[in-house]
């Protein structure tokens, strides 16, 4: 029997490790959504911070009952986290976000309504601006993502074009392909959206700038780029 899943529910999956300086912030933001019809999952990935006392405490402040916090009992890395969270959703569509950043106040929406509107499209991307961790102010804008049917051809060619945390995505296509591979480390973003793609799901990416991606000394990316 296929999953039952919530409809129009947004399941929002936050892998958190070692983020105590930034995933208040972040909640913050997603509680500011338009879209209000959404759960919050942060998977705490065994941090050696206080991390998930923050949430907890978030959570205390707020009032936000849809929030529920997973804390791994070892460490899993980055796709065990990430999928750990997708177990965990019971949303019909699904969103990534990074711990140490944050959404514009419209993302979900935007992305729920492009998604409705559009059913040949199983996961959509937004645009983004990254910046500086001392000074948010000063903003770029992406400029590596692509969109419409330029997406299909750069994947072909082994580019990678969708930026995973701006991500939402039909659940019901995690619960036919399963979720992030363990077997690169660094890639495992650009083989997820591939492996839609490869399965053939409708893959896009929205010119809004809907995400604000924070550049600091420790965070992941920078290990591998």
């Amino acid at each position: 029997m296929a999953y039952s899943r919530i409809h129009q529910l947004v399941s929002v999956v936050i892998p958190c490790y070692n983020a105590v300086h930034y995933i208040e912030e972040c909640l913050d933001y997603l509680s500011e959504q338009s879209y209000k019809d959404m759960e919050i999952i942060v998977v705490d990935d065994n941090s050696t911070d206080r991390s998930a006392d923050v949430v907890l405490r978030w959570r205390m402040r707020t009032g936000f009952t849809r929030l529920t916090l997973l804390q791994m009992p070892r460490n899993a890395g980055f796709s065990g986290a990430v999928t750990s969270g997708f177990f965990l959703a019971q949303g019909e569509y699904i969103a990534i976000h990074d711990a140490d950043d944050f959404s514009h106040r419209d993302r979900l929406q935007k992305q729920v309504e492009y998604l409705n509107a559009h059913p040949d499209i199983d996961l959509v991307g937004t645009n983004y601006m990254a910046f500086e961790d001392e000074n948010a102010s000063e903003q770029t804008l992406s400029n590596w993502l692509s969109y419409g049917e330029d997406i299909v051809s750069r994947y072909a060619q082994g580019d990678h074009c969708v930026s995973h945390p701006t991500a939402m995505f039909r659940a019901s296509r995690f619960d036919k392909l399963g979720g992030l591979t363990r077997n690169m480390n660094g890639a495992e973003d650009y083989e997820y959206v591939a492996k839609f793609i490869q399965n053939g799901y409708g893959v896009d990416n929205l010119h809004d700038v809907l995400y604000y991606y924070r550049l600091h000394s420790n965070q992941r990316s920078r290990e591998f780029y």
